[in-house]
Order: structure tokens, then sequence, then C-alpha cells
């Protein structure tokens, strides 16, 4: 059985098992630390995965923590990909209900991945990434996600001539998101694109229609500081690079770190002050069928090395250190499931020239194809 047809086998499993992904995850409340999501922040994010199909709970789905807050908050993601089950309930969505902006903006982006000969799909695939700001909402819920695109079919990297394909998946988001084209920021993400170093790439890009327009770009894969400097003050990053490099130094002395990433916001004026920093301590590519398995100690020593930052909480650290568990077996009413948890990664946010937050992404997985 391949990929497509396990997560086709799950999602018919999943809707006999409830109706929304409120439903899917009130049966996990449970397996959460109060520490990481409280009970009324816990309460919130129901709500928000209450309006959403089941059948999400076949694609990885997951949380936002913030280790430098003491509220127990948390952001909300959940992944879909066109010609499915919970792509059809979107579209249902958008013809029946014209102010659901999220249903609209997803109408419009797969319509565009399902096209004859899509330039899109062949870059991307099929699959869309949806961040919930819930806790981080300044009135505790944004109902207009972030949306996320991968280039995990024609994966983009540096010095590879894909500027074509850089912009393609831009004006892609700008686009289903009822954004005009803005020419400025396209030449802007180009150039921070054309600025890559080779065997760097281009993991995803974003958007948040509910804040600020900018382009959220992830760029992964760098081997030294030396590189990541050059590539920020050749992209014109108005921050101190020696305070990353500070950073970077630190977390180095304390864990092996592979390669580091960086997150950055790009718009018409160029890139933002915040900084998002990923320190990579085990490699991940999309296409590798242990893509989501963890060793169940992989994070320790970079856990470890986030607890000499002043800014962490120490109790927010220790529950993480248990989010990472072996495949589990669950037993439903269809039958059985298999539950993997994993951190997928920790990013630093460097903002005002110095380390702000820390943020782990943390993720579940269900496969009914057992």
């Amino acid at each position: 059985m391949d990929i497509d047809e396990a997560i086709t086998l799950t999602q018919d499993r999943l809707a006999e098992e409830g109706g929304t992904m409120g439903d899917l995850l009130g049966h996990f409340r449970n397996r959460i630390s109060p520490v990481l999501i409280g009970d009324s922040e816990w309460a919130r994010i129901l709500e928000c995965a209450g309006r959403l199909p089941i059948g999400m709970g076949a694609l990885p789905f997951g949380f936002e923590l913030p280790l430098h807050a003491r509220r127990p908050e948390a952001d909300f993601g959940a992944s879909l990909a066109s010609g499915t089950g919970p792509a059809a309930f979107f579209r249902e969505r958008a013809r029946t209900d014209k102010t659901d902006e999220t249903a609209r903006a997803i109408g419009r982006l797969f319509r565009q991945m399902e096209a004859e000969n899509s330039p899109l799909r062949e870059i991307v695939g099929r699959k869309l990434m949806l961040e919930y700001d819930i806790g981080s909402a300044p009135n505790g819920a944004s109902s207009f996600p972030g949306m996320f695109l991968r280039p995990g079919e024609r994966p983009i990297v540096g010095a590879g001539g894909q500027a074509g394909d850089v912009g393609t998946v831009v004006d892609a988001l700008v686009s289903c998101v009822g954004w005009e084209t803005n020419d400025a920021e396209r030449e802007n993400v180009k150039r921070a694109y054309l600025a890559q170093p080779e065997d760097t790439r281009m993991d995803s890009f974003g958007v948040f229609p509910s804040r600020s327009r900018e382009i959220r770009l992830a760029v992964m894969g760098f081997k030294s500081q030396e590189d990541l400097g050059s590539y920020l003050e050749n992209t014109g990053w108005p921050g101190r690079i020696s305070a990353v490099d500070s950073v970077i130094s630190r977390f180095r002395k304390r864990a092996q770190i592979i390669r580091t990433g960086v997150n950055i916001d790009v718009g018409e004026e160029g890139l933002g002050p915040t900084l998002g920093l990923t320190l990579i301590v085990k490699q991940r590519y999309t296409k590798d069928s242990r893509y989501w398995l963890d060793g169940l100690t992989d994070w320790d020593p970079f856990l470890d090395a986030l607890s000499h930052e002043d800014i962490v909480v120490p109790e927010k650290l220790a529950a993480l250190a248990g989010w990472v568990s072996k495949p589990t077996p669950l037993f439903a009413k269809s039958g059985r499931f298999v539950l993997l948890r994993g951190i997928h990664h920790i990013k630093l946010v460097i903002s005002g020239n110095r380390l702000e937050k820390a943020k782990a992404y943390v993720f579940m997985v269900l496969s009914g194809a057992v």
C-alpha cells in the first residue's frame, strides 16, 4: 500500500469516529501536559478544530508551543491535500458560505493545483499546511490561518536557477488569499532566493492573512555560521549578525548542530527585523519513509542546551521532553490506529538583536492502515 492509499484509508476510518478535528482531539487531552496547554487554552483549540473535518487527522497535525511564555498556550496546525475528502469539505463550504475566507482561499489554491499540467503542483504537490493563531492571537483566536506550501515535489535549491519556481509559489499564495500582486515584494523574495548558497533549500513559503502583509520564507541547510552570516548580509537583513552568531555559538557548545536554517519575513520594503533561527539536530527529508520517526533521545542534547537559556520556562521544557513517544496503538470504534508523536523543530526567535522567544513545533501523526 502506498502513502496516498494509506492516507485515504485513514480518512475513511476516521469518518467513522466523528465529524470534526475537535472530536478527534478530544480523545488526546490526557496525553498533553496541562503545563504545555492549559484547560481554557485547550477549549479554544477544540473550538477551532471543531470547524475542521476529521479527515484532516490522516495528515500530520500539531501545536506551536511557546517555551518562553509562562501561560500554557498554543497555536494549532493541520494539513490537507487537494483531491481528498477534506478538500471537498472546504470546496462545499466555499460554495455555501461566501463569508468563509479560509474555504475560499483553499478552493482557489486547489484549483491551481488541479489544473492540467499545473506548474504549481509540479513544485509543491497537492499538500497545504494551515496554522491557526489561537494562543498567540490578541483576541484569543484568528479564523483566517496562515497558509504554507513546501516544494516537496521539485525542491528549490540554492544556485539552482529556480527563480521562476519561486515566483510560481509566491504568486499562488498571494492570489489565493486575495492580495494584489506587489512587484517590489516579489522582487525581494526573488533576491532572497538568489542569495542562497549552494546546498541550501527553500523549505517553505507562507502567508498570514490575519497579520501584516509579508511572505514568510524558511531557508534551510546552511553548513556554517559564515555562510549564514553572508546570506543575511547579502539579503539586507536589518538586524545585527553578531547577535545571531552569539546564539548559534552558545548552542554549538552544548549540542551537535548538523545544519542551520532561518525564517525571514519579506515585504515590499525588504526583510523584516525579526529572524527565526532553526538549529537542525536531525536532518529531515520529505520523501524519506521514516520522515516522522524520532528516536526517543534524539532531542535530549538540544533540550539540555535550551535549559541554559534564561528565557525558557523550565517546567515547559521538562514537559516537552516527554512528548516524543514510540508508535502507540490506539483502539477505536473502527479498529486499530497507530499514533506517532514527535518534535519537528524548535525555532529560536531573534528580535531586537537578542534571543526573545523559543517555540517548539510538535506533531502527531495517525494511521489506520495497520
